[in-house]
């Protein structure tokens, strides 16, 4: 089965403007952000769809015991009922698939990437009272129950195995080479998530140039979340280009130039130069 497709352009756009609404909403929802990332990647789900993943969520929170006690208790149940029961967890070869990166196709297989099975212990145990959060280690998202002095992490990706000190500490030596640092392990805000899924949907885009389509939506989901890196005008500048729309692209390379241009004048002009270039394709 290959990779899905965005929906129509009428579509898109309004799952652009609801995403944006709730990415600046006072409290934004995970659940919902991540699963308006799958009607944007997917034009399959639907309506119906958004709400039955809702559903699924609530379901699976409702078969956790009521306060089985304190964060280790928590997450012992989350890796009995999600990973063991159920079956949630992750291989090397869902790196591979777009759709490890949407929530809704996540619980349909069971199979993802870190992230993405974070977002589903998060869900279901934040829905049940428990006292969850995402851990954004470095190279491998985790999900965290309790307080700093009580912290107990867990992997959804290995089934919810819950980590010894020493686990955590290999998981980010492995990824950056560096000792963990305690900073690293803060919960992570709903929109860091969310970015950080979309950055993860850009990589797989990244290296499938006949998927441009999948890069776009999703640099345009990203610029709509509040505080977003301002590199990414030129992702999407390059991406309009690449796609043929060279007016549109120019457009953008003039606009993320005058921004640019307040602290590096040098690199500014080389972003105008690129718009020329775009421009001259027209011919």
């Amino acid at each position: 089965m290959g990779a899905p497709c965005p929906p129509p352009s009428e579509r898109a756009a309004e799952l652009l403007r609801r995403f944006a609404e709730e990415a600046r909403s006072e409290r934004p929802d995970l659940s919902a952000l991540c699963l308006l990332i799958g009607a944007a990647a997917d034009r399959t789900l639907d309506e119906a769809g958004l709400d039955a993943a809702q559903v699924e969520l609530d379901r699976l929170a409702g078969q956790l015991p009521y306060r089985p006690g304190g964060p280790l208790a928590w997450a012992r149940a989350l890796h009995e009922l999600l990973g063991e029961r159920y079956g949630f967890r992750g291989s090397a070869a869902d790196y591979q698939r777009l759709d490890s990166s949407l929530l809704h196709e996540v619980l349909r297989r069971r199979r993802g990437l870190p992230i993405l099975l974070s977002v589903v212990w998060l869900e279901v145990a934040r829905r049940a009272g428990a006292p969850v959060y995402g851990v954004a280690l470095p190279g491998h998202f985790v999900v965290g129950f309790g307080p700093a002095e009580e912290q107990v992490l867990a992997d959804p990706f290995d089934g919810g195995r819950v980590l010894t000190g020493a686990d955590a500490e290999l998981l980010v030596s492995g990824a950056t080479g560096a000792p963990l640092n305690p900073s690293m392990l803060v919960p992570a805000a709903p929109l860091d998530v969310v970015l950080r899924v979309l950055n993860n949907i850009r990589a797989w885009a990244a290296v499938r140039p006949e998927r441009s389509d999948v890069a776009l939506w999703a640099v345009e989901l990203s610029l709509v979340v509040p505080s977003h890196p301002a590199r990414l005008r030129y992702e999407r500048a390059q991406l309009l280009v690449q796609r043929g729309d060279f007016v549109g692209g120019a457009l953008e390379l003039e606009a993320y130039a005058e921004l640019v241009s307040v602290v590096d004048e040098e690199a500014a002009e080389r972003v105008r130069g690129q718009a020329q270039a775009a421009r001259a394709l027209l011919n």
